[in-house]
Order: structure tokens, then sequence, then C-alpha cells
């Protein structure tokens, strides 16, 4: 199949592809006598893979490690449980942080309950005071 066929039947863009080619994460196909590359249901089913990982936003390098260890599935899959481990802190640790936005954000919201214009408008006036690096009042103490 050509790489276009490729791309439609996995989601992924044609220079995603490419770029997984590069990074060593897809082997490189043979080419046709046209020049064409000629992927085949190994690669469909590769790329199906890292498409996979990458939606559990699985790092390149760790889709790699993984992508290793396929070939290799008589190794301990300690490592893979590591790896895995790895991406729940990394998942737990944004999640932290998404909160503590989502709560900033909705102290900021509380600061105007009403349509204002300008100045008078409790948000911009906590959005004009961060930008020029004055003490936000939803943060001081009490708040």
């Amino acid at each position: 199949m050509r790489i276009s066929e490729l791309a439609n039947a996995t989601g992924v863009e044609i220079e995603t592809i490419r770029f997984y080619e590069k990074q060593g994460l897809l082997p490189e196909p043979a080419r046709q006598e046209n020049g064409y590359r000629c992927y085949t249901p190994a690669h469909l089913e590769r790329l199906s893979f890292i498409r996979h990982c990458r939606a559990l936003d699985i790092p390149l390098a760790d889709i790699k490690r993984l992508v290793t260890f396929i070939s290799s599935p008589l190794e301990d899959c300690g490592d893979i449980n590591h790896l895995i481990d790895q991406q729940i802190s990394r998942v737990k640790a944004r999640l932290k942080s998404m909160r503590a936005l989502e709560k900033q954000l909705t102290q900021l919201r509380a600061r105007c309950d009403e349509q204002h214009q300008g100045q008078e408008c409790g948000i911009l006036h906590e959005l004009v005071a961060a930008a020029h690096g004055e003490a936000c009042a939803c943060h001081a103490p009490g708040k």
C-alpha cells in the first residue's frame, strides 16, 4: 500500500509517518520501481500501535522502548511496567496541575459576577494586575 493509503487506514498524517520512519519507530518500507514507498500489513500494525501509544500520551522515546520489547518478546517485562508506572506519574502530575489551574480560573471568575465594562470588571482588573506583577487579590490570605 502507498503512504496515502496507510495514512487513511490509520488516521496518521503523511508527514508524521515519515517522521516516525526517520525516528526509527516505523521500519523504512521497500520502494517500488517508481520510487513510491510500499507499506505492508506489518507497517499498518506498527503504526496503529504507535498511534494507540500516542493516544495514551506516551512519549516517543518510551514508544521506541516499547517497540524494542515487541521485537524481543522473551525479555523481562519489568521495564515495561516501570515505563507505564512513570507515565501514570506524569498523568497524575498533570491532573494535579490542571486542578490547580481550574481552581485559579474559578477564583478569577468569582471576581466578577456581573457584566461590567473596562476597568470595572474584576476579571480584567486581576489579569492586568497579574501582567504587571502586582499581587493578585484572589491569592491574598483570607480570600
